[in-house]
């Protein structure tokens, strides 16, 4: 989903569909565990 409003946003520049990303990346950031973090953690295990 995000990669698609990000590719109308940037196709038109509509401010509308960049707060719509912004507000779907935050969203995604929030979740606890999510695979972008886990990922993270594998490739740089904290010590």
């Amino acid at each position: 989903m995000m990669e698609f409003t990000w590719k109308v946003f940037s196709q038109t520049g509509n401010i509308d569909t960049y707060l719509l990303f912004k507000e779907l990346q935050k969203d995604t950031n929030d979740i606890p565990g999510n695979q972008d973090e886990e990922l993270a953690e594998v490739d740089f295990p904290i010590s």
